[in-house]
């Protein structure tokens, strides 16, 4: 993995345009900033942008305590036709610097998500996906006037129909134990120890979770590809992007959540294990896939694990698979059966992880994640 070093000092929209600002945070408009940078630059855009949820004042819970929802100035325009003005012209700036094998993922909610997903399709980008985050522990409709408000979409997009892209087919496939990845995620909000504050307050009132921004990269980029955050927020994926070798740009206006981003991606703390991701199936024991407990950082990427006899070791890596010493490599299952000479083998018990001289069964991460999960 590429060693990302000590972040560079901040730099401002004025940078020159022929130099790409890696690594570093823009402290601008994302229209103005994103004019600046050179066409055809960029590998990668993840883009979470304001919402516009046009919220008719406070939220109250039914105990009458106060929900700390998205009030700030930057999630407010002045009408719908502003918002679409607005929409329109940061996908064009975005457009221009992508490279013509780039993709392109949008965040959004019902408020927004549909206007974004018919300027994408103006543009001349070509939707590929759309993905459903289901979250699973989604706040409550506490006026009880409508369903819960329990999943975002993703709009995931290609430069044109005809277009080449990257996506790591077998890296997603391994992730979730070899089966395809669906098209719904399921991960928590961004709690727990991941979750930003100072003085007891959030730093950003829609922080996304790192497990989120860790598939989108693993599944959309190689290493040393560079990825764009026009809407950066708290650095989220300049943390991932650092974790996975990829190179990042940041755009954000907010001086605070700039502050906060360079602190966090600095500091490149794995994830916390309060903010775990699932894929669970509605059966009474639920599935984890062995990708889930490294996409969490539960246990890292570069971690070396053996058998109960120490014959055999494999190094995970960052999608979820295996690599033994001698050029083997496959899921916790199928590398454990190539090395035994085997049909099969339960990946589970039979791969160890050694801990203060002990070797314990990583099923017993497993475990750890089950019980932080369940109800």
């Amino acid at each position: 993995m590429r060693d990302m070093g000590v972040l560079e000092k901040v730099k401002r929209a004025e940078a020159p345009k022929a130099v790409l600002p890696l690594d570093q945070i823009i402290r601008s408009d994302c229209i103005a900033a994103m004019r600046a940078l050179p066409p055809k630059s960029v590998d990668m855009i993840f883009a979470d942008p304001p919402y516009n949820l046009q919220l008719g004042g406070d939220l109250s819970r039914p105990d009458g305590s106060h929900v700390d929802a998205v009030t700030d100035a930057w999630d407010k325009f002045d009408s719908l036709s502003a918002y679409d003005a607005f929409t329109r012209a940061w996908l064009a700036e975005a457009r221009r610097i992508l490279k013509d094998d780039a993709t392109i993922w949008v965040i959004g909610s019902y408020h927004n998500i549909f206007k974004v997903g018919a300027a994408i399709q103006d543009l001349g980008y070509w939707i590929l996906n759309d993905i459903v985050w289901r979250k699973s522990n989604p706040m409550p409709n506490f006026k009880g006037t409508r369903f819960t408000n329990a999943h975002e979409t993703l709009i995931w997009a290609s430069m044109g129909e005809k277009a080449r892209y990257t996506f790591n087919y077998r890296s997603m496939k391994t992730l979730n134990d070899e089966l395809q990845m669906r098209s719904d995620w399921e991960f928590p909000v961004c709690g727990g120890q991941e979750r930003l504050k100072k003085g007891g307050v959030k730093v950003h009132p829609t922080q996304k979770p790192e497990a989120l921004l860790y598939r989108i990269l693993l599944a959309c980029t190689k290493p040393g590809d560079v990825v764009l955050d026009p809407f950066f927020g708290t650095g989220t994926t300049g943390a991932v992007a650092k974790r996975l070798g990829r190179r990042w740009i940041g755009i954000e206006r907010e001086h605070g959540y700039c502050d906060a981003a360079i602190e966090r991606i600095e500091a490149a703390l794995p994830l916390d294990e309060s903010a775990l991701a699932t894929m669970q199936s509605p059966r009474s024991a639920p599935r984890v896939s062995f990708g889930t407990i490294v996409e969490n950082g539960m246990l890292p990427a570069g971690t070396v694990l053996s058998d109960a006899r120490r014959r055999f070791r494999a190094v995970v890596r960052a999608d979820g698979s295996l690599l033994a010493p001698g050029g083997e490599a496959g899921s916790i299952h199928k590398l454990g059966a190539v090395l035994q000479g085997a049909p099969a083998c339960n990946g589970w018990t039979f791969w160890h992880i050694e801990r203060d001289g002990v070797l314990t069964p990583i099923d017993s991460l497993r475990q750890v994640y089950l019980l932080a999960t369940q109800p």
